[in-house]
Parts: C-alpha cells; structure tokens; sequence
C-alpha cells in the first residue's frame, strides 16, 4: 500500500503543490514533457532547483506565452460583480500591483464561468479521470465562492482562479497524482498564515474568505509568519484529494519532495510530501460517542441511517446500564476528521443527546480491494484484503444472495459451488 503524506508547514499554493508531486518522479523530464503535453492554452511548464533555508527542493513556474504570470502578479485580486478570487503566486509579494494590467496586456484577462472551465478542461488531452477531478475542484472553488458572496455557482465569474496558469497548477497536481497512483492521500494541519491581504476590495484578513470556507472542518492554524500562505486554489485541491486530516501515522518513507515558493521567510518556505510504501497501513480516525436513555428502537434505527448519510464510516450502539439502574445505549460512530462536524450535526439532529465525547485513534487496517469474478453462475465481487502477515478473500453477500434468488439454489450451495470453483 502506498500512502501520500502532504506536510504544510507552510501553507499550500497549486505551483509548490505541482513540485513537490514532480519530485517524487525519477523521470522528471518526462513527466514535465508529459505536462506540457496537456494542451493547456499557451503554457509551458519549467522547473528549476531551488534552496530555502540550505534545503534544496524544486520551483516550479508557469509560462505564459514565454512570459511568468507569477513573477509580476503577487496574489493580486479583482473586483468583478460579486466575487474576488486570492490565486496563488508562490507565496509571493502580498502587495497590490497597480500596473498589473500594463504589464500582462499580453495575457488575457477576462473572466471565466464555471462553464467556461469545464469545456477548458474537457478539451485538454489528459485522461477522463484527471478531467472529472480538475472540474470538482473548480466546481468547489465556485460553490465557495458563492457561498461567500450569497451567489450562485452559475453566477460566479472566475478571474484569478480562472486564468491559464491557475487552470496549469490544478490540471497539474491532478495530472501528478493520477501518474502517482497512491492508495492514500494524508494532510497535515494546515498553516494559513496571519495578518491581511491587500486586495482590489480593499484589506482582507487572512485566510481569506474564498478561503476560509473551503478549509471548514479541516484542522487549521495561524502563526507568526504574515502573509496569504494558503490560497483558495491549494485549500481547494487539498479538501479535494485529502482523504484524512492530521499528524503523521507510523509509515515507511521512501522518497521526500520539496515543492519551493519565490519568497523567502525565517522558515524554509516549501510544502514537503513523503512518499510511503508499506504493506501495513495505519491511519487516524475520530470516535464519537454518547448516551441514550430516552430514544425508542425505531427511532435509533433511524438516526442510524441519517449518520452513516452524514459520513461515518461506522455506527453500532450497545446496551449500557446508566445511572439510576436504568438500561440505556451507548452510540459510536466511526469518522474522518473531514466529516466530523456533518456527524455531530447528524447525531444531535436525529438522537435526544445533549452532548458528544470526542477522541481521536489509531486504525490499523489491511489493505483492501474488490474485484470482480466471472463464474459459470454469473458475476461475484470478491473483496481482497492483506497486510500484517493476512491474506483473506470474502465473496460479495449481495452477490451472492442475487444468484440464489435467480437460481432457486440455497444460499449455502451457491456459496458452496462458487469457492470449489475458485
């Protein structure tokens, strides 16, 4: 099993997000060949060796027309309607650029629905799945963005977040981990940065808004080190692809990316990713539970259904016997830290508990994969798991139970039948 762990000490931004994945290749030319392959309208991938803090790592920048947007814009924003996008340009300058249109007359500037992305991106030659998963990044940018204007989604006009090379740093970090091919993407907490932003509205307190709502639920925190150190583009991408949120679980590294900002901080400005290849997974997850001494059967049966709908990976309750003698029930539910506040919402919503006990654990779990299985009955999936010295299959119940409704065989025989045949 290999697991992605992304180290945001300093924030995320799409172009160290696309270096830091980069130096994970031993083929880096090749890859940054295939890059530029993509067809995104006039851009060219570079990238260079870079040293922040006696670390060498890679900067990655992003032409257009020959010309680096990043070098000149520095995180400047637009006032367009209702929205206002902080794009990401390596951590750069947090300064207005007044001459920012004089400069980049070469560059087209116009703003970009959410429709325009999306024929952008199905028009790029990359592979199906890299498109679908640039298009829900933009599709999270957009509902962010109307989230914080009390707009539409349709009715947001990207420009930032909507330019060639913004579109280059998602397409690329989609492109990166689809070659990358990971089983488990793991985000530590994320540094946002302190203080403001100069923006085109005005001053902004950091994270800004775009980007505070698109890190909701995720575990944050600010600092000493002033300036826009997450943007709206690498929150997004990172809500996107982190399948957990948190420390570092047990893992063995086999190779380290250092993906490098412009600017220079009192720390090494890079975001750093550990590539781990292990037999044995270890993960985090969130126990929530608490007590239930007034709530029928059918009641809890109901509020079992609405919190696996709100993202629990697993709900049980047990019988307790709770203060005066009486006989009550214990509810668990099993989350990531992604989707603990939609269950605590779920169980206060759907149970008469007025309080929820919180703790955070370690899971040890067998890798696990379902493939399908061609029989003289008919097609069963079989689940896969291993690691720790186990290797086990199960066949699908499901499946299972259908062929015997189909046949008019017993359960037991199709069972039967279908393991002498494997």
């Amino acid at each position: 099993m290999t697991t992605l762990y992304i180290e945001c000490k300093m924030g995320a931004a799409g172009d160290m997000l696309t270096a830091a994945l980069l130096e994970l290749f031993d083929n880096k030319t090749e890859i940054l060949d295939s890059l530029n392959s993509l067809g995104i309208p006039d851009v060219v991938f570079t990238a260079e060796n870079s040293e922040k803090c006696n670390i060498n790592g890679t900067h990655v920048k992003v032409l257009i027309n020959g010309i680096d947007e990043h070098s000149d814009h520095h995180h400047e924003h637009h006032d367009h309607h209702h929205e206002h996008h902080h794009e990401e340009h390596n951590h750069d300058e947090h300064h207005h650029n007044h001459h920012h249109h004089d400069v980049h007359n070469h560059h087209e500037h116009h703003h970009h629905s959410l429709d325009d992305i999306k024929a952008l991106i199905n028009s790029l030659n990359a592979p199906d799945s890299v498109k679908k998963h640039g298009i829900q990044v933009y599709e999270a940018l957009a509902k962010a963005e109307a989230h914080v204007h009390n707009s539409t989604i349709t009715n947001i006009h990207f420009h930032e977040v909507g330019t060639m090379d913004a579109v280059a740093d998602v397409m690329a970090v989609c492109y990166l981990l689809y070659k990358l091919d990971v089983d488990d993407i793991i985000v530590s907490s994320i540094h946002v940065g302190s203080g403001t932003v100069h923006t085109a509205h005005g001053i902004l307190p950091v994270p800004a808004p775009a980007t505070a709502e698109l890190l909701r639920n995720l575990p944050i925190y600010g600092g000493r080190i002033e300036g826009e150190l997450c943007t709206p583009t690498g929150a997004a991408l990172l809500r996107h692809f982190g399948k957990s949120f948190g420390d570092m679980p047990p893992m063995n590294i086999e190779k380290i990316g250092y993906g490098m900002g412009k600017k220079d901080f009192p720390i090494a400005n890079c975001i750093r990713m550990f590539l781990c290849s292990t037999e044995d997974s270890v993960d985090q997850v969130i126990e929530l539970n608490c007590n239930l001494d007034d709530i029928t059967g059918e009641e809890l049966g109901f509020a079992l259904d609405a919190i696996y709908d709100a993202g629990a990976k697993e709900v049980f309750y047990t019988p307790v016997n709770m203060k005066k003698n009486r006989p009550g029930t214990l509810l668990t539910a099993i989350v990531s830290a992604k989707n603990k506040n939609s269950v605590v919402k779920a169980i206060f919503a759907n149970t008469t508990t007025i309080g929820i006990r919180e703790k955070v654990c370690n899971r040890y779990v067998l890798d696990r994969k379902i493939e399908s299985l061609e029989t003289p009955l008919g097609e069963v999936r079989i689940k896969k798991s291993s690691g720790y010295g186990v290797n086990r299959c199960k066949l699908e119940f499901d499946d299972l139970a259908k062929l015997a409704k189909e046949k008019g065989i017993p359960l037991s025989e199709i069972k039967a039948q279908i393991e002498n045949g494997v």
